[in-house]
């Protein structure tokens, strides 16, 4: 299997010269790599009032819509295009349900995209083979088709601790788990999320 770069770079080229067909494998390729970030975007206030699938959806459309603009030349840049469609979209979104100043707050500590680049973090603390894999924008979207491949609870457990730097009590307590019982489920979930990109890059 070619490289995940290498396929997103050929599709982008196809379906910037009117390819229909690729158009849509471009966009379907990106929605598993939106939705881990949009996942990691909005603040646990936000859940019971907006749905992350949602931003992903105005996100993609968004992007569908305006392909014509990116001026782009290259996968990163084209991955550094959503983001920032995104970006746009999660702070009309917070703009827009912000009732206080302390949610006010959130949105101002967001401000400066720091959960958008924590897909090259997403193994946490640790040095291994995922967080080397994701300090390449070419294996991102590898790695968002690998996470959805884990189950919710090592999904969540990987967001939470590793894309939103929660410390593990926080984690625990979200997940309603004692605190060894989620740092066993991260390190499990870290180990699954490991081979999941092994097969994916096969």
């Amino acid at each position: 299997m070619s490289e995940p770069s290498v396929r997103l770079k050929h599709l982008l080229d196809q379906a910037r010269r009117g390819d229909l067909g690729a158009r849509d494998r471009l966009f379907q390729s990106c929605r598993n790599y939106i939705a881990i970030i949009a996942r990691a975007r909005m603040e646990s206030w936000m859940k019971a009032k907006f749905d992350a699938s949602d931003l992903v959806q105005q996100t993609l459309l968004d992007a569908h819509r305006g392909l014509n603009q990116f001026q782009g030349k290259n996968d990163a840049e084209w991955l550094a295009w959503l983001k920032q469609i995104l970006e746009n979209n999660a702070k009309d979104v917070i703009r827009h349900y912000r009732t206080d100043k302390r949610q006010a707050g959130l949105e101002a500590g967001q401000g400066d995209g720091e959960s958008f680049n924590r897909m090259d973090g997403i193994a946490g603390d640790s040095l291994s083979t995922p967080s080397q894999v994701l300090m390449a924008h070419e294996r991102e979207i590898a790695v968002a088709t690998a996470m959805a491949t884990l189950t919710e609870d090592h999904q969540t457990v990987i967001q939470l601790r590793s894309l939103q730097r929660l410390p593990f009590e926080d984690v625990a307590e979200r997940m309603n788990r004692s605190r060894p019982a989620v740092q066993m489920l991260w390190m499990r979930a870290i180990q699954k999320l490991e081979e999941a990109i092994s097969q994916v890059a096969e």
